[in-house]
This record gives structure tokens, sequence and C-alpha cells, in this order.
């Protein structure tokens, strides 16, 4: 009997871990996974798809986040797995009704193999359950309702890059009793998910600190005529206003609420859902040293400057929204849990377990993104709630100059709307 070199001896080793991972070429494929699989043929594409809001008043949202899948995609030079990348979409509108609609005719193809979206947390609120009813894995890059991620509630499908919008609504009342010194607040929400939540979260962190609410009010997204607010507001007598809500309400309330002379000196505040050049074109020069909670992209990597420059020479201007990297993250994310995943034949076809798929997201660790460090498992009983994949940084800014055109968000001294916190 021959003698084997140790290198020979490692040599075998390894091609017997090779072997070992994977499945003979002579054994048939055999779905087990508890929701299906997912067989993409070879050279056929791996179909992802969005959920995103992409026209109305709120279109800049999922345009803006919509092109995040779209560089990422381009990072990967459009294929995965010997692949090429396929991408389609629906319109969400950012409103329940919407939502539903797009999930029904999402969950209809069975050849998705996962969705990024949707926008708004009123979409998912009634997208989620049907598109994780339907065995797929959703990853959204901006809905932020704390509800979306409470393990009594979350659907099992649902993951998101995005912030919590427990920790948006603690720094806004942190950064309005601490910083502004404010005492006395009103807030004012349309009704929706996102909006209703985040006013409550800053309402009871406000109060915790030791400020008084003296009014939570509601408008509908719809509203132009916002006299019934003022006129509340004027009667609660608040030193600061919080409004969570979206751009054509919310540019129609700063409009009306600065041309009360009662209200001159109290001060406005909104949060991500306005933090777009198209609200400067909805208030004009009511927005004019307004504040507004959102995402801090002075936290993001160093690889987000890069982003930045791709997007320039893609898109030929700088980001409208929030959320850009929150979706890049987000598409990254499903790719990385479609590699772990998914089995090849040795001709190339894939079988994708969609179970299988969710546990590979749900067990993301230390992801590098453009926006942090991602887990999505929970890593400190009552602290992370499972599907929260994010790594919040939350920064208030103040709106310097109500042209359109001047909106440059940083920290640069002619930053618009410029970071003031923390």
């Amino acid at each position: 009997m021959s003698q084997r070199t140790p290198a020979a001896l490692a040599l075998l080793l390894i091609s017997s871990l090779v072997l070992a991972a994977c499945r003979p070429a002579t054994a048939p494929f055999t779905c087990s996974d508890a929701i299906g699989c997912l067989t993409v043929a070879p050279g056929a594409p791996i179909h992802i798809a969005y959920a995103l809001v992409i026209s109305g008043a709120n279109e800049t949202l999922g345009v803006d986040s919509r092109r995040g899948i779209e560089i990422a995609i381009d990072d990967k030079n459009g294929a995965l797995l010997g692949h090429p990348v396929q991408l389609s979409g629906v319109d969400t509108l950012c409103n329940g009704p919407g939502g539903q609609a797009a999930a029904a005719t999402l969950a209809a193809d069975q050849n998705i193999a996962g969705i990024i979206g949707p926008s708004c947390s009123s979409e998912a609120a009634l997208a989620a359950p049907i598109l994780s009813d339907a065995g797929f894995t959703l990853i959204s890059p901006s809905a932020t309702a704390p509800g979306l991620t409470d393990p009594a509630a979350r659907a099992a499908g649902f993951f998101r890059t995005a912030h919590n919008d427990a920790v948006q609504g603690a720094v806004a009342a942190e950064f309005a009793y601490n910083v502004l010194g404010v005492r006395k607040a009103a807030t004012v929400n349309d009704g929706s998910n996102y909006t209703a939540s985040l006013a409550k979260v800053f309402a009871t962190r406000f109060r915790e600190l030791g400020g008084q609410v003296v009014g939570e009010f509601a408008v509908k997204p719809d509203d132009t005529d916002m006299s019934a607010a003022v006129k509340q507001l004027v009667i609660a007598g608040p030193d600061l206003v919080y409004y969570p809500i979206f751009i054509a309400a919310g540019g129609f309330l700063t409009v009306q609420s600065k041309a009360s002379s009662a209200l001159a000196n109290v001060k406005l505040m909104g949060a991500d859902g306005l933090y777009s050049p198209d609200f400067l074109k909805a208030a004009g020069d009511a927005a004019k040293d307004m504040y507004e909670s959102s995402p801090d992209f002075s936290a993001f990597g160093p690889a987000y400057q890069d982003f930045l420059a791709k997007h320039q020479k893609k898109y030929g201007e700088k980001p409208a929204s929030v959320f850009h990297a929150h979706a890049y993250d987000a598409t990254n994310l499903l790719f990385a849990a479609i590699e772990k995943a998914a089995v090849q034949d040795p001709d190339g076809t894939l079988h994708i377990g969609r179970q299988a798929l969710r546990d590979a997201v749900l067990a993301t660790k230390s992801f590098q993104g453009l926006t942090g460090t991602l887990t999505c498992n929970e890593t400190v009983p009552g602290k992370k709630n499972p599907g929260d994949c994010g790594d919040p940084h939350i920064a208030v800014y103040q709106i310097l100059n109500s042209d359109p055109a001047s909106w440059n968000p940083g920290t640069a001294a002619n930053a618009n709307p410029k970071k003031i916190y923390p």
C-alpha cells in the first residue's frame, strides 16, 4: 500500500467536504421545505420584485428605493449564482388598499424569489400577511411602524432594513425637550399606521421626559383645508407641533399653520415622510426653519459615498428621499440569503426553499451594509425584534432654504436641510 503525502491527504479531505456539501447529480432534487420551493431552470432569471409607491404625491419615496435596488443589481453585474437577475414591480400607492391590491398581484406570481417593500407602513400592515401566507420573503426599506415587527403580530415573511419608529419617535421627543427646551407639544397624524404610531411614540417619550402633550390631533391624507386642525392647535397652545405625515397633507398643514398669527412662534417638526425636495415644492416658504427627523446619513459607512457617485452617474441627480441606501442593503441581504438557501444542480438549475430563504434572512448577523451593521434575529431579549434588521441612526435636520433646487442634505455649511442633532 502506498503512503499518501500530507498534501494529498489535505486534497482528499477538501474533496470529501465538497462532495458532502453537493447533492450527487444522480439524486433528483426533492423539495422538503415546509412552505415549498422555487425552481429556476438553467439560464432562466432569478426574479425579484418590488412593492413600492411610485406614483402620486409620495412617489419619490418609492422611486428613491427602486433606484437603490437597481444599483444593487448593477453591483452584482446583473447576475446571481450564474443566473441573470430580473426585476419587476408594482405600485403600492402608500395606502392600505394599494398595498392589498399589490400583494394580491405579486402573490399570484410564484416565480418571484423575493420582494423588496412595501414602502409605507399602512401598505405593509395589509400586504405583509398576504405575501407571507403565499410563501414569500419580503424586506422593506422604509415601513417603520413598530407593530410590523412586534413578535405577537409580525407576518413570518416580513423583514426590514429601515429603523423601527420606536427609535425615531424617541429621538424627536428628546430633541424637542432637551435641545429646543420645549415643554408643551402637540401631535398631528393622518390616521395611517406609520403616522399614528410615530406620533404616539413621540408623545409617550415626551411625557416621560417631563413634557406636556397638550393635544393629539388627526387630519386625513387627502385633506387640503386644514382650518379645523389649525383651530385645534391654536386652542391647545403648544410650543411645538410634531406632525409625522406625508408630503401632500404636510404641505397644506405647514402653509396654513404658518399663516395663523396665533401659531407664528410655534415650532414645526416633521419626520422622514416629509424629507424630500417635493415637500419644499408643496410648502414653499412656509417650510423654512422647520425641523425633520430622518435617518442620519453621516452615520452611514464610507461605501455610501461610492453609492452616491453611482447614483449621480446613473440618474444625473442626488437621491430625492431617504431610503435609497436601505433599499440597496435590503436587496443585497436578499441576494446573500438566496445564495445561502439555494441548492444548485450540475446543470445550473436552482432550487430555493421558501422557508429556507426566510431562515437565511433571519439568521443574518453582522451583515455589513451601507446603513450600518445589519442583524435580523433577536440578539438582546426585549431590545430587538426578529425581523428588525436595521442599524438605526436617527438625526434631526433643519430646513434652511425653501428652494427645491437647493436640496443638499448634510452637515456642510451649504447643506439644506442641515443636520443639527445629534
